[in-house]
């Protein structure tokens, strides 16, 4: 009686019926509470619930893996249900049929029931406490009681498995597991808090945005730092980000902070450490190649190691397939090992899958994490060293080559880490598969193993000789970038001399050699791919041909586990030329890194610092021999002696080229020292000769890092006279300069510059001819204000070329020729020698001219001294204006300023259009030749089934079957299918590099044709980081990426419909599960596409960032030196580069978390498949043809992660032509040339100039700058332009070249409107010699003569005239000799003369000078006056001066003041008139020039 009353629990009915009645239990005691809670509804339980549903909708990440586990739960007993009933429907019912399917039904609709209510937060299954948020007591002890019965269902199968169907296993496996994490999570969730993955708040809804981003990005360190191992195993702690993303658009306030270990500013100390202790304990100097890569794999060898464990568990797991697949296809066959050998195999397939897609999961996470780090560690060093490089390093490596190194060599040692263990990986992976190979095929494996070393020997040449391309490209495309990114500096120059399309074509031409080296490249890629697609079929063949030969027996079993492993063998067949040619790239980049790291250092003994105040000599020189060239015999300083005391000013003054700026440079310890000493006591403050400004805030440039003295900032601002210009600025100090200051005039950039140095309070100033960029009495403001004023007590050195502000020195220095010819007071030193009086005797003699207006009153000079000068960049308008634009409403108070010129960089919303694709496609042959490329791509695909299943069909089973059709049959059909399936690849590789190539062309030429042609307001609003970053990063991204990519997802996808159609002929009941988990993929990707596609374009932003901010660091290292901010700017580049990483490093985890829900997934849908194969009855399906849909099936979460891995990628890549389509639609100048209104070839013939009623401004939501300007310039005379800084002097002369339109009237030359002409015969026809000189990268030849339209001849009389010829003849090359980047080689003075060369070569009839002598000392400026006037006698000259004697001898005088004309006569007549504001500017000249300040 026991024993049967025993049985009775055992029985299968038993189970089931217990298994329904807790799942009734459970549908019962919902719906009672779900009715009672309607009845007794009231307001007070509404908000309760609310507030539950709250609490869960904020939580729902708490909720989301048991949600999603009850979903699955709920689906997997209906796919059971179904399948139990189709298949007991054939074969009849009995009670315990009927039972299970009670079982299933209940199942399904309790665990539906149970995820709609967590998902809705039905409060039923939660309390919520004041600080604790769990699930109900109910609840939790019905999970308890879940688990016990499903374990005890779990325990009877296995005991008892001889009476019961043994398919009930699988279902309590998972029924099992399921009730474990149910308890888990229901149980020991609640205590954890927040650290848990589980338990991450998820921030949704509008109401908590402002919340989130405090929460999220600003403070929070990414949640993977304390995430729990379940959150760490399936990435839910990307969860929380991934559903922000989903929600709204992603900013970077919502990504997190990096984990520490992750974030340059922590990882970076013991990393330099750890490389100077290996460099025996010195700076980076002697680093090796080999110790740069020691101390980069020191820094991350857990990681190392731990990912080199996951790939080789991941290798063992993914063999585990091909070598069951024998054994399965025999046992479909009927014959059976051992008892449930089925379910034993079909749990091997799914365990080796499980562990296969997790361990492949968490090495690539890995591995990209430690590509992120090593690339931030890689990128700081290089900046630090960049900081200490010394000026002869510099001179040997441009700019854009150090920002290469950064940009591109860091980059791809970060990317290496993908392939770090893939050498080691081929071997292990080719010996596995031989072994395989070995037990089905016997001997012909060895046939396979040739075949395979034929293959991967084949790739080595293609490797290298892809390698030996792609370093080409490399260095093409550097020569490329350097000429792009000087040109882009240099844009205003271009325009002005209607020179820009020359330099359009020089940059084609440079395109050209890069795109020949392109086109070798990607069609060895294109051969590369065949390789790769070829193998497997190649080997095969052979293999299979070997064993015909040597007569072992082929049964589709064994050929089917062969080609399962086959397939896996491409990988690393393909992968191994890829990984030598990447592990040769790494090696070229490391070697480029570690020879710029060896560079030499500024040399810290040049100055021998003494603590301040321990000695009252500020600056002493002892015989100093200094040079710039250690190799050069002659010295550029030779020796110089020299005692400067505490609180002394000293002038410096020479000739252009004398070693003004040199004597500066070696005080600061700039410039190598030959021989002699340097002590120096005190801290340093230097404002260079042509400003360095860094982009943004006016303020924090004038802070420069330190804190704000409210008191002093306003004394600062007040002596640099900048409180005008600031009012004037929409924004005041807070206005964002432009990069290099591009929106402030010269005069202010040179302020700011000198109210920087003020306000840092050091004891020895050194400035370095500040006063040459600002008029006359902003000149004299600042030296009384400054250099009398404010720095009273300090020691000032100051170099200048400005008579007048001599006699006020302490000492003044006269140099020439690299020696100190003179020294002493102004008197002493103005009767003892020539070099003095020449300077002094030439400024005299532009003052004679003034001699008789000498008798101006001094109250006339304190007036106008008092008159505040009006400054502005944007330049000025009243305050009336400014009402006025207050109450059209255009002042706006948000956070981000609208009217500010550089705007925040933009970036497209939301999904990237289907008209980017669209454009994408059509651009190359208008799209003709992609139905091709996919019908390629469609043939091989069903080329390569057919072959497979030809093996399958007509090889038997065993050897003891007849073959459908004989041996050679059988081989040559196989080799038939092979070689079509092989061309078709061929076709489909060549035409895909073709259309890539022509399109990445096109859209070249199309980008750049429409930069070139954009309007100078374009490059003033558009950092260069930003152009330049389009034309590297992009355009390489169209290059070489782009069309593989696209490729790659549209063959991925036909590969994916291949093995549907397989797996489904062979069983359509795989439709069951097929259907919603691909539903449910797509689902998946469709949530995490929006985060993934804004953290793709917020890395694209953040690069910029980092690039600009190492640009400006390289030209102004002598400035943050001096002001010793080294350590600051290491830390603002620290934080950059990790802001750069934050969107990298989620963009990875976020990667993975869809990667890992995809692979279980199809895990799944392969299991089930299985589960389907073993449950029917043999004899249905042919085993061989079922062993083929589980070959294939092997596949299937490899591809379908590979469909989505594509397609977010090229949703990713895609930006980039998104990026470049939009620069190629920049509205551009008018036409260069006006074909039906071309002037006569001789026009201007009299230069006359004739001004209507000329309004400017230099934008719409700008302010006028010219208010109404009428006047006449008569041809052949000379005008003299003067006014204070922002009157609008320089925006008169944009507006003549048209470099600004007019708003309102026109401008005439010779009775031609200017707007009416192209641009090129008007900017051809007039000349200029511009405020900033430019020199350009080449040779003095095409410096002077870019266009060459000139004879060597008329080169050489032009730089005679010009004073330079001697200069050039010393050269080696002569008119060849180099000119380096930005014409560094040359001095400031220097490069004006070659901007007056260019002038004389020109010789046309309207002459601009734009502050054409500022950078030169008097006498020079009397012999460019002289020049000019010897060789333009008959042209018409328009000059803007700031010294009043470059005007004096015009013909005309125009004073212009805030946008208006003040005054237009004769010099001589407007000095007469007292009053004339011309006469007290003056005055105010003569004043300063007689008086000692």
């Amino acid at each position: 009686m026991l024993s049967v009353s025993a049985s009775v629990f055992l029985k299968s009915v038993f189970l089931h019926g217990l298994s329904a009645s807790i799942h009734f239990l459970l549908l019962l005691v919902v719906l009672l509470s779900w009715v009672w809670n309607r009845i007794t509804f009231t307001p007070a339980n509404r908000e309760e619930e609310e507030k539950v549903k709250l609490n869960n909708n904020n939580s729902i990440t708490l909720f989301k893996t048991t949600v999603f586990c009850s979903l699955a739960l709920s689906a997997f007993s209906l796919a059971l249900c179904l399948f139990n009933y189709f298949y007991w429907y054939a074969s009849g019912w009995s009670e315990q049929n009927l039972v299970t399917l009670l079982d299933l039904a209940l199942k399904t609709l309790a665990w539906g029931v149970v995820c709609a209510s967590l998902h809705k937060g039905f409060f039923f299954f939660f309390t919520s406490g004041e600080r604790i948020f769990r699930f109900s007591f109910f609840f939790r002890a019905w999970c308890a009681l879940y688990l016990f019965v499903s374990c005890y269902s779990f325990v009877v199968d296995i005991v008892v498995l001889s009476e019961r169907q043994p398919q009930y296993l699988v279902s309590d496996v998972v029924y099992t597991c399921v009730g474990l994490f149910f308890c888990y999570a229901v149980c020991f969730v609640k205590n954890k808090g927040h650290g848990n993955g589980i338990e991450e708040p998820l921030l949704n809804g509008d109401a908590d945005v402002g919340h989130a981003k405090e929460a999220m990005g600003g403070d929070t360190v990414t949640p993977y730092s304390n995430a729990g191992i379940w959150s760490i195993l399936t990435f839910s702690w990307v969860g929380p980000l991934v559903a922000v993303g989903y929600n709204k658009t992603l900013d970077l306030e919502d990504v997190p902070q990096l984990d520490p270990r992750d974030s340059v500013v922590g990882a970076f100390p013991s990393f330099k450490e750890k490389l100077e202790a290996d460099c025996d304990g010195s700076a980076v100097n002697s680093v090796t190649t080999f110790k740069l890569v020691k101390s980069l794999v020191l820094s991350v060898w857990k990681e190392i190691l731990f990912t080199a464990f996951l790939a080789l568990l991941n290798t063992l797991a993914s063999y585990v397939g091909p070598y069951l697949i024998d054994a399965f296809v025999q046992y479909l066959d009927g014959r059976w090992q051992y008892e449930n050998q089925g379910y034993v195999l079909v749990s091997a397939f799914f365990f080796a899958k499980l562990v296969e897609c997790l361990s492949q999961r968490h090495w690539f996470f890995r591995l990209q994490q430690i590509g992120i780090r090593m690339r931030a560690l890689l990128v700081t060093m290089i900046y630090s060293k960049a900081l200490t490089l010394s000026c002869q390093s510099k001179q040997g490596q441009t700019s854009g080559e150090i920002i290469n190194l950064m940009t591109v060599d860091a980059e791809r040692i970060g990317v290496f880490s993908w392939y770090m263990h893939d050498l080691w990986m081929v071997v292990l992976q080719v010996a596995l598969a031989l072994l395989i190979l070995y037990k089905n095929l016997g001997l012909a494996s060895i046939a396979a193993l040739v075949t395979t070393i034929v293959v991967m020997l084949a790739n080595i040449p293609l490797g290298s000789l892809q390698e030996k391309f792609q370093d080409k490209l490399m260095e093409s495309k550097d020569t490329r970038m350097k000429a792009t990114s000087e040109i882009l500096r240099n844009m205003r120059i271009l325009k002005l001399q209607g020179w820009e399309m020359k330099f359009l074509s020089k940059i084609t031409e440079l395109r050209k050699t890069e795109q020949g080296w392109l086109k070798k490249f990607v069609y060895t890629t294109a051969v590369t791919t065949f390789v790769f697609w070829g193998a497997p079929t190649f080997v095969s063949v052979v293999t299979f041909g070997t064993c015909m030969l040597v007569g072992i027996p082929l049964e589709s079993g064994k050929i089917l586990s062969a080609l399962a492993t086959f397939r896996i063998l491409q990988e690393p067949i393909y992968n191994l030329p890829d990984t030598i040619s990447m592990i040769a790239q790494t090696k070229v980049s490391l070697d480029r890194i570690s020879s710029f790291l060896r560079l030499d250092d500024l040399q810290t003994d040049v100055v021998e610092k003494l603590p301040p105040g321990s000695s009252d000599t500020a600056v002493e020189v002892v015989d100093g021999n200094f040079s710039w060239d250690l190799s050069s015999p002659n010295p550029t300083l030779q020796n110089i002696n020299l005692k400067i005391f505490h609180g002394m000013r000293v002038a410096v003054c020479g000739t252009v080229g004398s070693g003004k700026s040199t004597l500066l440079s070696c005080v600061l310890g700039e410039i190598p020292k030959i021989s002699g000493t340097l002590m120096v006591c005190g801290t340093k403050a230097y404002v260079a000769q042509s400003p360095w400004i860094q982009s943004g805030k006016i303020e924090d440039n004038i802070l420069f890092g330190n804190h704000m003295n409210r008191e002093r900032y306003e004394k600062v601002l007040e002596a640099c006279s900048l409180k005008k210009d600031l009012e004037i600025l929409s924004f005041g100090d807070q206005t964002i300069i432009g990069e290099r200051g591009i929106n402030l005039s010269g005069g202010q950039k040179q302020r700011i510059q000198i109210a920087r140095a003020l306000y840092q309070d050091a004891d020895i100033y050194l400035f370095d001819d500040p006063f040459s960029a600002v008029d006359a009495h902003t000149g004299s403001h600042l030296f009384k204000e400054c250099l009398l004023g404010l720095l009273s007590s300090k020691t000032v050195v100051y170099v200048t070329h400005q008579v007048e502000f001599l006699p006020a020195a302490d000492l003044i220095l006269v140099m020439k020729d690299g020696k100190i010819t003179q020294c002493g007071k102004y008197t002493d030193i103005l009767n003892s020698g020539t070099d003095f009086m020449e300077l002094v005797g030439a400024h005299k003699k532009a003052l004679s001219t003034l001699d008789s207006f000498d008798g101006v009153s001094t109250s006339n000079e304190i007036r106008t001294s008092e008159q505040d000068a009006n400054v502005s960049g944007m330049p000025g308008f009243e305050e009336k204006e400014a009402d006025r634009y207050e109450q059209n409403g255009k002042t706006d108070n948000k956070s981000e300023p609208i009217g500010q010129l550089v705007q925040e960089e933009e970036r497209e919303k939301g999904r990237v259009g289907f008209s980017v694709y669209w454009n994408y496609i059509t651009i190359a042959y208008g799209g003709a030749l992609v139905p091709f490329i996919l019908l390629a791509q469609i043939l091989f695909q069903a080329l390569q089934i057919g072959s497979n299943y030809w093996m399958a069909w007509a090889t038997p089973i065993s050897t003891d079957v007849e073959p459908p059709v004989g041996g050679t049959t059988l081989i040559v059909v196989y080799v038939g299918l092979a070689i079509g399936s092989s061309f078709c690849i061929f076709a489909r590789a060549m035409l895909l590099v073709t259309v890539g190539y022509k399109t990445a062309t096109t859209l070249f030429n199309k980008m750049h044709f429409c930069i070139f042609r954009a309007p100078m307001s374009f490059f003033d609003s558009t950092p260069n980081g930003r152009v330049l970053n389009r034309a590297s990063t992009d355009q390489s991204a169209v290059d070489t990426d782009i069309p593989f990519q696209i490729g790659s997802f549209a063959f991925s996808m036909i590969q994916l419909l291949g093995i549907i159609a397989v797996m489904s002929q062979v069983a359509w009941q795989v439709f069951i599960v097929f259907i919603p988990v691909i539903a449910v993929s797509i689902w998946y990707q469709q949530y995490y596409i929006p985060s993934a596609r804004e953290l793709s374009r917020l890395v694209g932003i953040c690069k910029a960032p980092i690039i600009q901010h190492f640009a400006e660091t390289i030209s102004g290292t002598s400035t943050i030196r001096s002001f010793n901010q080294q350590s600051r700017f290491r830390e603002t580049n620290m934080k950059l580069s990790d802001r750069y990483s934050r969107p990298q490093f989620n963009i990875t985890g976020a990667m993975e978390w869809l990667c890992f829900r995809l692979d279980m997934l199809s895990s799944i849908t392969f299991a089930f498949s299985l589960i389907f194969l073993i449950s029917i009855p043999p004899g249905i399906i042919a085993p061989g043809l079922a062993g083929l849909a589980v070959t294939y099936g092997l596949n299937l979460n490899m591809i379908q992660a590979w469909v989505i891995w594509n397609l977010c990628n090229l949703e990713n890549k895609i930006i980039s032509v998104e990026r470049i389509l939009q620069y190629t639609s920049i509205p551009s100048e008018p036409p260069l040339v006006v074909e039906e209104n071309r002037p006569d070839p001789s026009w201007p013939s009299h230069g006359e100039v004739d001004i209507q009623d000329l309004q400017v401004r230099y934008a719409p939501h700008l302010p006028l700058v010219l208010r109404g300007l009428t006047c006449k310039f008569r041809g052949g005379l000379k005008t003299g332009i003067v006014g204070r800084t922002g009157s609008g002097k320089s925006t008169l002369i944009q507006t003549l070249f048209r470099i600004v339109e007019p708003t309102y009237g026109q401008v005439m030359i010779d009775n031609i409107n200017i707007a009416s002409i192209g641009l090129h015969d008007l900017r051809s026809r007039l000349s200029i010699i511009p405020q900033d000189p430019t020199m350009f990268e080449g040779t003095v030849r095409n410096n002077l003569d870019p266009l060459e339209e000139y004879t060597d001849e008329q080169i050489w009389e032009a730089l005679d005239k010009c004073q330079l010829g001697d200069e050039v003849r010393k050269k080696e090359g002569k008119l060849d000799s180099a000119v380096s980047e930005n014409g560094e080689n040359w001095s400031m003075g220097q490069r004006q003369l070659v901007c007056l060369g260019r002038v004389l070569l020109k010789k046309s009839k309207v002459l601009v000078l734009d502050e054409a002598t500022a950078s030169v000392d008097t006498a020079t400026d009397n012999l460019i006056q002289q020049t000019l006037r010897k060789h333009f006698s008959d042209s018409t000259v328009i000059t803007i001066a700031h010294r009043i004697t470059s005007v004096l001898d015009s013909n005309m005088v125009l004073l212009l003041s805030q946008g208006l004309i003040e005054e237009y006569d004769t010099p001589t007549s407007l000095l007469e008139n007292k009053s004339s504001s011309f006469a007290q500017l003056v005055a105010e000249y003569t004043m300063r020039s007689n008086s000692s300040f």
